[in-house]
């Protein structure tokens, strides 16, 4: 037996899915995360699939693994110990930031700055000076830095960013004092912004360079914890991290640059979600996945998701290159609440884990999306294969409490939130859909996450979508996009040049240098030269405008031919994101370009099932409300009972080992050979 294992750790649960390389079957199962040391619950997570399949850790052929570490690590404020080294004359760098106030603050008044990622004190200016093509003003003074470096470490300091004035077109006086630290003070964690985001625009790159080294103790620690009990076990196989770009890179290489897990669980679902929509014969489709806390939502063309480089960890920008997910605060956990002025409310608070829900049974008090959804009859007694008993009568109560403050019965008001959750979850929806001129009826939906199916319809009807995708094991899809996915590393050199002056030669030379250099990262990650894609992309704007769109190069296309190829479709891209372009009239400006190397990987085969015949007949039913027809019997299906082929007309509820799939009236669901629910509306009028 030769086993692909493949593990998602979040803040509750880890999730793993398995995959015989031989026979292509797969195993979904969960154990608890272990936050004071994630390597355990991973190695946990390898035990409990020998466990269930048999075997010998020695039969393990290659180990994935997303987290949410380098995350929580910044959501939770562990900031102590975090110093930063910047030009003279730049102390207060992240203390002025930005003009600009995030949106929802009208009047600047309201707003207050977040906490800084390093207090003024342990900030330290550096003599040394470049200019903005990378030549020497004057060069650095290491006595001085040492000194600067000195004090910060006598004042606590163990993580060190080092942000210096135009590092991105020289990183020669960093890597100096890179080298200078290491020698010195070899206990010191260091990141240099001129290799974390070697871009142009100094607050930006100082966050992204103070976010890598904030968690670098975290994850260097963990992954390398966990690679050597991995090699205890299993021998010297493949140990692989996911990234925010949707790619792997082994674990010492994520461990240098751990900004770039950020974020990395929901770009792994996107990637499950595309295989899974095209084993099921969809290439555009929308993603939906919803957690116990939030939703992350995402559009996907020709089987393709986008990508961004301007992304928001909490309050803090993060410049690295990341799928396009948008976020919104609607999940299983959101707390259903009573504004001050009479308005029933959903989320963005929850419950978490811990109370979590009033059904939970731990000392919750507070209404959720989920106590909503079991007083509907949605959701079964337990969860979790009946790890999780849920306490009906608890969540009644809570639901009676609040149906009194609005006049309505506990199942109406129940009601009401699920439709409020589902009408949060629209939102996000359409931030990448209408907001980018898309409709979103001609997409299918993959709704996945542990709460994912229980009100995949009521959005879809909101949106006009009439397909809804349910993959097998939803709850796990994170962790099977672990399989799915190829190495991958992202280049960047900041080049601002307008195109009536620019050099097209020069353009070439530095797109080569970068190609070259991806060329050789992912030959180093054990890729075959003939499994090796080079990506050219560029960051392209109108003279004068403050802020970028990515022009992408067709595969074929090179040299001078891809340059007069990205003048050229900049206008096009520039009217599809904001409806003009200025073709002819206003001068273009190149301001970043950009290398994506990617290693394609195997991708292992999911077994399809075409024998079994036998259609599956309801093992119950349960009584489940909704607002238009009130209490109706649901006959109740086990999903892995489903014979491929095989229709189930609505209502119906369809339960499984980590998730629930509602299909009310008027909708159908059909079971594909992947095991895939094809859910169709029939004959519904849709709502606009």
């Amino acid at each position: 037996m030769s086993l692909r294992i493949a593990i998602d750790t979040g803040g509750t649960f880890t999730d793993v899915v398995a995959i015989n390389q031989e026979t292509g079957a797969t195993t979904a199962i969960k154990t608890p995360s272990t936050p004071s040391d994630p390597s355990v619950g991973l190695l946990d997570g390898v035990r409990k699939v020998f466990d269930k399949v048999g075997g010998h850790p020695k039969d393990l052929a290659m180990l994935l693994h997303g987290s949410t570490v380098a995350t929580n690590a910044v959501l939770e404020h562990k900031f102590d110990g975090l110093g930063l080294l910047v030009t003279r004359g730049f102390r207060h760098l992240i203390e002025i930031a930005r003009q600009s106030v995030p949106d929802g603050y009208g009047n600047s008044f309201f707003w207050v700055k977040p906490p800084r990622l390093v207090p003024l004190d342990l900030v330290r200016e550096v003599p040394g000076r470049l200019k903005f093509d990378g030549s020497e003003i004057e060069p650095i003074d290491e006595e001085a830095t040492l000194k600067a470096v000195g004090e910060l470490v006598e004042d606590g300091v163990r993580c060190i960013g080092v942000c210096l004035l135009h590092a991105y077109a020289n990183g020669e006086h960093e890597r100096r004092i890179g080298e200078l630290i290491e020698k010195r003070f070899p206990g010191v964690f260091v990141s240099l912004s001129s290799v974390v985001l070697p871009e142009y625009r100094e607050y930006e790159r100082a966050m992204t360079t103070l976010v890598d080294v904030l968690v670098k103790p975290y994850c260097k620690t963990y992954l390398q914890d966990a690679a050597d009990k991995l090699r205890a076990q299993a021998g010297d196989i493949p140990f692989l991290i996911m990234q925010s770009n949707g790619g792997v890179v082994k674990h010492s290489t994520a461990g240098e640059r751990p900004v770039t897990m950020l974020l990395s669980g929901p770009a792994a679902g996107i990637l499950g979600a595309i295989h899974m929509a095209k084993l099921a014969g969809y290439d555009n489709i929308l993603t939906s996945d919803v957690g116990g806390t939030s939703t992350d939502v995402a559009i996907i063309e020709n089987q393709t998701p986008m990508y961004t480089s301007d992304s928001m960890v909490e309050h803090y920008p993060v410049k690295t290159p990341m799928l396009d997910i948008v976020t919104v605060g609607s999940g299983g956990g959101s707390i259903a609440w009573t504004d001050p002025y009479g308005n029933l409310k959903v989320g963005p608070q929850s419950a978490g884990a811990d109370p979590g829900p009033v059904c939970y049974g731990r000392g919750g008090t507070q209404p959720t999306v989920t106590d909503a959804a079991i007083v509907l009859g949605r959701l079964p007694a337990t969860l979790i294969g009946g790890e999780i008993k849920l306490d009906l009568a608890a969540a009644q109560a809570a639901y009676e409490k609040l149906g009194r403050e609005h006049n309505m019965s506990a199942e109406a008001v129940a009601a009401g939130v699920l439709e409020i959750a589902a009408v949060n979850q629209v939102f996000g929806i359409r931030k990448v859909t209408t907001s980018r001129g898309r409709d979103p009826g001609r997409y299918a939906m993959v709704a996945f996450g542990g709460a994912g199916g229980l009100f995949a319809t009521e959005v879809a009807d909101f949106l006009g979508v009439r397909t809804v995708i349910s993959p097998p094991d939803p709850g796990n899809l994170c962790a099977l996009g672990l399989h799915v996915s190829d190495v991958r590393r992202d280049y960047i050199r900041t080049m601002v040049r307008s195109q009536s002056g620019a050099d097209t030669a020069e353009i070439v030379d530095v797109w080569a240098t970068l190609a070259n250099e991806g060329y050789a990262d992912i030959k180093a990650e054990g890729i075959p030269a003939d499994r090796i894609r080079i990506e050219y992309v560029a960051d392209v704007r109108y003279f004068g405008e403050g802020h970028e769109v990515q022009v992408a190069i067709p595969e074929g296309i090179t040299g001078a031919a891809a340059v007069a190829h990205m003048w050229k479709e900049f206008h096009k891209v520039h009217d599809q994101s904001f409806g003009f372009h200025y073709e002819g009239k206003q001068d273009v400006e190149l301001v970043n370009l950009r290398v994506r190397a990617v290693g394609v990987q195997h991708r292992p085969t999911i077994a399809a099932e075409d024998m079994r015949i036998e259609r599956a007949k309801p093992f119950g039913e349960r009584k489940a409300y909704w607002k238009d027809t009130g209490w109706v019997s649901c006959p109740l299906y086990e999903r892995g009972d489903l014979a491929p082929g095989q229709t189930i007309n609505g209502p119906a509820i369809i339960q499984e080992y980590g998730s629930t799939v509602v299909v009310p009236s008027r909708w159908h669901c059909t079971a594909d050979r992947f095991r895939n629910l094809i859910l169709e509306t029939v004959g519904k009028e849709l709502q606009s």
